[in-house]
This record gives C-alpha cells, structure tokens and sequence, in this order.
C-alpha cells in the first residue's frame, strides 16, 4: 500500500472516509491494530535504522547541532521505547463513548453529553520521526484518522515508519487512509494542509516560531499550537541550595534539544552567591555556555570559555542546545513578571522551601504546565501517564498542556424522547 496520495486534498478526504468508519469502532479493533504495530516496529528494527541513518548523514552535512540530531535519531532502543508506548496506548481506558453528563429535562426528555472523536486530526513536525509512530497511535484509540507532514531533514524516517504503521493497521482491518504521510518538502503542501477545512477537524504543528508563522498566514481549519518551549527554572530566595542546582541542571542538560528543556535560569539575589558557583562549575563541565547578566558574573566572578555576557534577546531565545540564559533577581514578583513576558507558555519551574512562594507562583505564572521542586522535564504526555502526546500546547481554548487521547475528542449531546414535541 502507498503511503503517499498524490494530492494534500486526495488524502485528506481519504482521511475523512476512513475517520467515519473509525468514530463507529469500539475499542477491540483499534488495540489489535495497535497491538500488530507494536510487534511490527520490533521485528523491522533494522530497517528503520537503515532509513534514519540516511537522514542522519544529511543531517551532519547540512550542520545540525549535535542537540537536534539526537531529536533526529532512531537506535534500537528508542524504536523498542516507541513499541511500548504504543502498547501503552492500547492499555488505557478509550475516551470514546464516555459518559460526560447526564440528566432529565424538565419534559421528561433524556440527555446525555459524550466523548466523540474529533475527525480527522493533522500534525506537522520537524525533526522527531518518532512522533509519526506516537501521533498516529494516539488517533487511532482516540477514533480518529491522521494525516502526517514531517519535515524534509527526517523524511526517510517518517516514510518507513507511517508505511509499516499505515500498512498494518489496513492489514488488521481498519480502513485505508487511517493514516497518511505527506511527504515533508516545501511550504506549499503546509499551506494547501491547512485549507483543508472540508475535511480536517483540526491541526496541531509541532515546531518552532517559522512553522507557526506559516499556519497562522493562511490556515482555515483549527489549530491547537504545539509551540516554543522557552522555560525557566527559579531558584527562590528559600530553596534548598542542592535541589536546586539539581533541578537546575537536570532540566538543562538532561535532553537539551527538546521543548521542555530549561533556557534560562533565574535565582534570587539572597541565594546566588550560594547556588550559582557550584552549579555554573557543572554547567560548564558538561559543555553548557553561560549567556549572563552583569549580576551573575558578578556573584559568579571571572572570565573564561563559555562565559558569555546576555543581551536582550537571550531572555527570548528557545536555544533547544547546550546553552543557557542566568539573571539574578530581587524578588519572586520580578521572577514571576520576567517569565511572564518572556516565556512562551509551556513549562515553568520554582525550588522553594516557602509554600506561600510556592502558591505564589503558580498562580502568578501563566503556562501550561508549572512545578514547584521539579524539573521541567517532565512536561511529557508519557510521564503524566498519558502514554504519548501529540505536543504541548501552550493555548487556552480546547486543550492546554499535553495533548494526548482526551484532548483529541470533542463530545456530542445524544437525546432521546418518547414523541416530546416542541409546544
């Protein structure tokens, strides 16, 4: 079976066929399918590394940060990960058909609000083939058909994996064109995707500020952005000085390449001579440039490699790299007004000893996600126990935070009488 239709249109209106045969299935299907992809991934292993080890090399002559190309890149151990989430995936309760509310109106009709599949649900990516495999798992439990656009720089990547995920499924019984790939090129195939109003329910893009700015220009079908992660961590003038150079530096380095990675650190002017030392010293042995107010360099003292002074827009930057903004504050409300201006929504961080600070915080900060003693790494639609996500969103309408099974259903009123007429 191709994975590719010829046209953006062709597939989305297959899509749209295979969505209504999909919004009618109960779970049994959905999950053996899932279950066939699961076990397909595992034994075509070696076929999947041949295919990103292509796009890996390209990746290396057109100088990708090493940060972005392990974004990029498939092992054996990852593809295994990405089998069992899927069968995660299947494990969870399905949404669809969930009872919401219930109750008798006052001429006796019967009402009852439930949770439906959106339709047809497209996202575009960059750089992470394994969103192909987590993106098209999530829309099949969820009901729902799922048009793919990857980008040009994993193209091999996503090719093979929608082809054996879109092909097993088929073979399991679930309609052609539940998923379907369009091949990452140009610009034009995102415009025509996102007029596609007839028959896409709605576009989640996962990417960075470029891939936002195109949706937004022309897109006449919802979109739910799975956008920028600038974060922060804030080491409060309570903190507990090792926690807070743990979680500082975990939420850095750890995956540096990814959304919910920390770009800049703030830290209270009464704890910095105390915190900033020691975790710049481990910052830096483990490759981190430091961008730095005049106030960190002066707690921090001296000049050196990777000791950079910040500007302004350092404060803005997603670096998705091994480097990291630092300010030293004077208050909690001034944390909480930098990142507030500053952030972009997705998930912020304060280590504190302080409730009240605590409290503070995450009511004052408006983002998606928001931790007290906790890295940001977290933001994930695995590790909040919801299998996979599709992205984060850092939006306020229909979904916010991980977008995952629930997020990718709406709900419809189902009304039944016994010959009730309107008087």
């Amino acid at each position: 079976m191709a994975v590719e239709a010829k046209t953006v249109a062709d597939s989305c209106a297959q899509a749209k066929e295979a969505s209504r045969v999909l919004a009618t299935l109960d779970s049994a299907p959905k999950d053996a399918a899932l279950r066939a992809v699961a076990h397909e991934l595992e034994a075509r292993v070696d076929e999947i590394v041949e295919a990103n080890a292509g796009d890996l090399e390209d990746g290396r002559a057109s100088g990708l940060t090493s940060a972005l190309l392990d974004r990029l890149t498939l092992d054996e151990e990852r593809i295994r990960a990405m089998a069992a989430g899927v069968r995660t995936i299947v494990e969870l309760p399905d949404p669809i058909g969930e009872e919401l509310e219930s109750r008798t109106l006052y001429n006796g009709l019967q009402l009852r609000k439930v949770r439906v599949p959106l339709g047809v649900v497209a996202i575009v990516y960059e750089a992470r083939p394994n969103v192909t495999v987590d993106a098209a798992a999530l829309a099949i439990k969820s009901g729902n058909a799922v048009v793919l656009r990857g980008s040009s720089s994993a193209q091999r990547s996503n090719a093979v994996l929608a082809r054996i995920v879109a092909d097993t499924v088929e073979a399991a019984g679930l309609p052609a064109g539940t998923v379907t790939l369009i091949a990452g090129g140009d610009r034009s195939d995102l415009a025509e995707l996102a007029r596609q109003d007839r028959y896409v329910d709605l576009i989640i893009p996962r990417g960075g500020g470029g891939l936002k700015a195109a949706l937004q220009d022309g897109a006449t079908v919802p979109v739910i952005f799975a956008a920028a992660g600038n974060c922060h961590v804030y080491v409060d003038s309570a903190a507990d000085v090792a926690m807070a150079q743990r979680i500082a530096y975990n939420a850095k380095v750890q995956r540096p390449g990814v959304c919910n990675a920390a770009e800049t650190l703030l830290v209270h002017s009464d704890i910095a001579a105390d915190v900033l030392p020691g975790l710049m010293e481990k910052l830096r042995e483990a490759g981190v440039e430091l961008r730095m107010d005049a106030r960190v360099r002066a707690v921090a003292g001296g000049d050196g490699e990777g000791l950079v002074d910040a500007t302004e827009e350092d404060w803005d930057t997603e670096y998705l790299d091994l480097t990291m903004a630092m300010r030293v504050v004077d208050s909690l409300e001034e944390a909480i007004d930098h990142i507030n201006h500053h952030g972009t929504g997705h998930s912020e961080a304060i280590v504190t000893a302080d409730e009240a600070a605590a409290e503070a915080f995450t009511s004052g900060v408006d983002a998606a996600c928001v931790y007290v003693n906790a890295s940001t790494r977290f933001t994930d639609g695995g590790e909040f126990g919801m299998g996979a996500e599709m992205g984060n969103s850092t939006q306020k309408l229909h979904a916010r935070g991980p977008i995952a099974l629930r997020e990718l259903t709406t709900s419809k009123y189902v009304v039944h009488g016994t010959g009730q007429v309107r008087e």
